[in-house]
């Protein structure tokens, strides 16, 4: 029976390896090579089978092949990065190989890819400067509120940093960590041609707010004074250039419609007592005078004034083209509640692009029309402070009738008791002066409303000259004018402003800003070279005109508190400008680039009004060299050199030049005669404040170098810069000189300041096939920046300029400006610690349970000149990451951001983190923070503020986005798509920063709004 069943196992096997054997004989092959047009062999190309998943890579020579193919027909799909993809039907046989080669085309789009670079385009492989551009395909997806959101993380060299959670808030933006100490930091933004004002618009949280990101189609920022200083004066923190989507040109119409539906939520809470702990630690340690205003109560007040927001954005546009007449027309509408409760924004918009053309393409026009409404509802955020330290054992409606306390809110508020509201009261009843109010009391009770309407017009004509078809003419006009109003209301029993009796107040703001431009360019090629030259030379005059016009302080009964000023506020400035360029290419391997750039402008005087700007950058394209031609794994190379100065006049007063006088307080008076009854006559004295004639642009050189290097036909993408800045003259506050009656510090060119950086960038697409193509991005900055000179005459004795103030004490000051250190370096006392890392107590009197410290000047005392500059908020080291996949109809991606070497301090700590902050003695009582269970500080005085313990490490990785979805193609009709889409934004934060969030734009975390975690839902049909 065994011999059976073995004869048996042995026939099977013997029947499956002949089997297998014809099956193996059935099948084939087919390989080949593939080149580009000049018969250059292409490694990492991707080969397909159509309807299989059977494929191959082509190696260093360019070779591939495909086994195990069953005869028959099939589609051969060759795929890379940059080139047209190619189909080639073959037939394969049994037993035999078949042979395909390739020769592929380089994409159409890749060859003209341009970059839009100040006043023209140029393309991206003939720029030398460092120049980064980003596509609408590329930007963070989900709930964005403001442009400068759509490309956080994805640019090195540049930072941005949210100002808050609140809906339509704005942005920190610095490009290689800004330049200068008093003046403005912001880069320039300019849309669609048009140079944005700097300057807020009334009613609104952010003047960018007013733009809708769904109309952006590129980002493209200059970073280096190579690239930027053809916009001269204002180019010093770097320009942001903003170009929007325009129609298609086809006869065919597209339509695109998008929703996303979103909440949020917050994150986390600010550590504090809760209403038992509290009672706990008051009852076992607190006074008498504490221990008597204990509640029953348990209120969680953070969770009192915050909620999930729920949020929609709403956008449709309708693009095409009618004859010689290219159009899109969008329309968006979008509504975002705040988490902080009463907050909320809507903005609706309106945009329109024109590009027609006429004289067989000889004239283009660009006519471009945007138009926005936004109304924001502003939360009082001072109820984010008071949520944390409010006394947790209080209930946010009070009634006598039971227990002293009525946990939910009364029907009907009385005007006699804050509205309803508990307050701590004075022995009348009143609202206790000294204390805060009560954080659910300050949202309700305040309305505040603003309505802002922003038009942003702009035409630009292109002409050939049909005779000289080298020279291009080029005119361009344009206007970004706002209308906003606001109005804010306090009803008269309210305790914030209970002693007014309320407050009912109107602002009103217009702003008109103009701008004309025109130049000629040259552009001529020769051929017989390979050389090309391309020359810019231009004129700009741009204006800009602020009105705000004067309205009484009345309350709520309608009495008026303070009459309104005599004359509405008003104010204007402008430039007037000549640039030119110069490319100069060479055997399409040497790029040489001049710009130059004389600005004028009203903010100085006419000695000192005009400035210069040049530059003149360098780029190598080593690629194209002969000994680098046949290196086939190297797709580019390109060495880049530059220097430059740009100037700065923004962020400073339009007549800082020009003596001006102001009013007196109502006790600075001179007595000048009696009226009629003999009493004496008081006049307010008028008193000057100090400017200097003198006032001049403030400038920064900056050289740069870098390279930029390709692999694999660019599936491997390389970006490296080194740049050093100075910058003199900087425009400045230093103190008035001894014995002068100024009461305001003079406004000055003083100072240096010197920064330098390293960015790096890689780029990868390590799968593209048929079905699947994976992204992948990288970026990191390193920088540092140091303050050279502060003083026109050095003062030893002087440390330097103090600034960043902060709570916990009137006037009191963190950061300071000091020559040899970075701005902004956190000035404060060194801390003792135990073995254990537990701040250590000073047990002398008075100073009995505070912060001990160390005697860094050895005097044997503690006094302010213990203080030293210890860090500072910026961070040394940040980084981008993100990634992406298609596969088929499937997406998925991710980005994140990180900083390192940053610190923060962590004001909420240093106020309520001690014993003392509970207090008593002006008749109520605070919560404090968890942190006092660490420190076990009792007592606060002034300077324990300034203590190093509460300067903590702010290093974080974020993951900022995660996004995933299908395309359903081919709905309904055919080219109908819809994209659905889920999308989290601040999803996770990696961090030991003891607060809710590290990263603080300035380094001083003071109650800030939180930035929620927001969960979207999205719907994209396109037809």
């Amino acid at each position: 029976m065994r011999t059976n069943y073995l004869t048996k196992v042995l026939l099977i096997v013997f029947f499956c390896l002949i089997s297998a054997s014809q099956l193996w004989a059935q099948t084939g092959s087919v390989s080949g090579i593939i080149k580009d047009k000049k018969g250059e062999t292409l490694p990492g190309v991707s080969v397909s089978i159509q309807g299989t998943t059977q494929g191959a890579i082509t190696d260093l020579d360019g070779k591939f092949k495909i086994d195990n193919l069953a005869e028959g027909k099939y589609k051969l799909m060759v795929s890379f990065v940059g080139f047209d993809s190619q189909v080639k039907e073959i037939t394969i046989k049994a037993g035999e190989g078949a042979a395909a080669d390739f020769k592929i085309l380089e994409s159409a789009i890749g060859l003209k890819e341009m970059v839009v670079v100040g006043y023209g385009t140029t393309a991206k492989k003939d720029l030398t400067g460092a120049v980064t551009s980003v596509s609408s395909k590329d930007f963070i997806k989900g709930n964005v509120g403001t442009p400068e959101q759509l490309i956080a993380g994805k640019v090195a060299g540049v930072q941005i940093t949210s100002n808050g959670g609140a809906p339509g808030s704005g942005s920190r933006i610095r490009i290689r960590g800004g330049s200068s100490l008093n003046a403005s930091n912001d880069p320039l933004i300019v849309v669609d041609g048009i140079p944005l004002d700097n300057g807020g618009i009334d009613g609104s949280a952010n003047p960018l707010s007013l733009i809708n990101p769904n109309d952006i189609e590129n980002m493209t920022i200059l970073k280096d004074a190579s690239a930027s200083a053809i916009y001269g004066s204002r180019a010093a923190n770097g320009v942001i250039l903003i170009t929007t989507k325009k129609g298609t040109g086809d006869s065919k119409l597209h339509v695109d419609f998008s929703s996303i539906a979103s909440l949020s939520q917050i994150i986390k809470y600010v550590p504090v007592l809760s209403g038992d702990e509290y009672r706990t630690l008051v009852s076992d340690s607190g006074t008498t005078s504490q221990k008597k205003f204990l509640g029953i109560a348990n209120t969680n007040w953070q969770k009192e004034i915050y909620r999930l927001a729920y949020g929609t954005d709403n956008n449709l546009s309708i693009a095409g083209g009618v004859k010689a007449l290219p159009y899109r027309l969008s329309m968006g509408y979008s509504n975002q509640e705040g988490i902080l409760k009463r907050s909320q924004a809507d903005r609706k918009s309106i945009s329109l692009n024109l590009n027609p053309s006429f004289l067989h393409d000889e004239l283009k026009i660009d006519i471009s029309s945007k138009f926005s409404n936004t109304q924001s509802w502003f939360a009082d955020q001072g109820a984010i402070g008071n949520a944390v330290t409010f006394d947790p054992t209080q209930p946010v409606y009070p009634d006598t009738t039971t227990y002293g306390y009525l946990l939910s809110k009364p029907k009907h508020a009385s005007p006699s008791d804050f509205g309803g509201y508990f307050e701590w009261t004075d022995a009348a009843g009143k609202p206790n002066t000294n204390s805060p109010r009560n954080p659910v009391g300050l949202l309700y009770q305040k309305t505040d409303i603003g309505y802002a309407n922003r038009y942003i017009e702009n035409i630009g004509a292109d002409y050939k000259i049909h005779w000289l078809p080298a020279i291009k003419l080029h005119a361009n006009a344009g206007a970004d004018l706002s209308r906003s109003h606001g109005h804010t209301f306090i009803p008269e029993y309210a305790a914030s402003q209970y002693v007014q009796k309320g407050s009912d107040n109107k602002y009103k703001q217009m702003k008109n800003n103009y701008v004309f431009s025109s130049y000629l360019n040259y552009l001529k090629e020769i051929e017989s070279i390979k050389s090309k030259i391309d020359f810019t030379a231009g004129y700009e005059k741009s204006y800009y005109y602020t009105e705000s016009p004067a309205f009484p302080n009345i309350n709520a009964l309608g009495d008026t508190i303070t009459p309104a000023a005599p004359n509405p506020f008003k104010t204007d400035h402008g430039y007037r400008s000549f640039f030119g360029r110069l490319n100069f290419y060479i055997a399409e391997k040497y790029l040489f680039t001049f710009n130059y750039r004389n600005d004028r402008s009203s903010r100085f005087s006419k000695r000192a009004r005009g400035g210069n700007f040049p530059s003149a950058a360098f780029a190598w394209r080593l690629k194209d060299e002969n000994f680098l031609k046949n290196v086939k794994f190297l797709s580019d190379l390109k060495l880049r050199v530059g220097y430059g100065s740009v100037g700065q006049a923004e962020g400073i007063s339009d007549y800082g030049y020009i003596a001006n006088y102001s009013s007196g307080t109502s006790t600075a008076q001179y007595q000048f005669g009696y009226d009629n009854n003999g009493n004496p006559v008081y006049y307010t004295l008028l008193r000057p404040s100090p400017f200097d004639y003198d006032l001049h642009w403030e400038t920064s050189t900056t050289a740069n170098a870098g390279i930029d290097a390709g692999f694999f036909n660019g599936r491997i993408t390389l970006g490296l810069d080194y740049y050093k800045r100075n910058t003199k003259d900087l425009l400045a506050f230093i103190s008035p000189s001894a014995g002068s009656n100024f009461s305001n510090n003079l406004f000055t060119n003083i100072g240096t300041i010197k920064s330098e950086g390293v960015e790096a960038v890689i780029n990868l697409i390590p799968i593209v096939t048929k079905n699947i193509e994976w992204n992948v991005g990288f970026n990191i900055t390193y920088s540092t920046k140091e303050i050279t000179k502060l003083n026109k005459v050095e003062d030893p004795n002087n440390p330097g300029v103090y600034v960043g103030g902060i709570s916990g004490g009137t006037g009191n000051t963190i950061q300071i400006h000091s020559v040899g250190f970075a701005p902004n370096s956190f000035y404060v006392y060194k801390q003792k610690y135990n073995d254990n890392g537990k701040p250590i107590l000073a047990t002398g009197i008075p100073k009995k349970d505070v912060a001990a410290y160390e005697d860094l000047n050895g005097d044997g005392q503690i006094t302010p000149d213990d203080r030293y500059r210890y860090k500072n908020p910026e961070p040394k080291i940040y980084i981008g990451f993100n990634s992406s996949v298609n596969f088929k109809n499937f997406f998925a991606g991710f980005s994140a951001r990180g900083q390192f070497g940053n610190y923060v301090y962590n004001n909420v700590n240093s106020q309520a983190g001690n014993f003392t902050y509970i207090d008593g003695s002006k008749n109520y009582i605070n919560n404090i923070t968890e942190d006092y269970l660490i420190s076990s500080f009792k007592k606060n005085p002034l300077y324990t503020t300034e203590s190093d313990y509460y300067i903590e490490k702010a290093n974080f990785i974020k993951f900022d986005n995660v996004n995933a979805g299908y395309i359903f193609k081919n709905i309904a009709k055919k080219n109908m798509n819809l994209k659905a889409s889920l999308i989290v934004q601040n999803v996770y934060t990696i961090t030991k920063y003891k607060g809710l969030d590290p990263e603080v734009a300035g380094g001083i975390d003071n109650n800030i709004y939180p930035r929620p975690r927001i969960y979207s839902v999205g719907l994209n049909l396109t037809f």
